[in-house]
């Protein structure tokens, strides 16, 4: 089962570039964050997209989580 929670939020870039800004924490406490930036030409842009609902140029919303069996 996972976890509804956002882990963070997605932007897009005028040119169509998803930018997503994550962040993840442990049990024992531990907190990463990373940028990840997808633009049209990536091979995984559309999965993304999808998971998102959808995004438009100057759109933020928040993230999911992926499903264990979302690529």
């Amino acid at each position: 089962m996972t976890d509804d929670r956002p882990i963070g939020t997605a932007s897009m870039k005028e040119d169509g570039t998803i930018v997503l800004d994550l962040r993840a924490e442990s049990p024992q406490g531990d907190i990463g964050m990373a940028q990840f930036e997808y633009p049209p030409s990536d091979p995984e842009y559309q999965a993304i997209l999808d998971h998102l609902g959808g995004l438009k140029p100057g759109e933020s919303k928040l993230v999911l989580p992926w499903e264990e069996d979302e690529p």
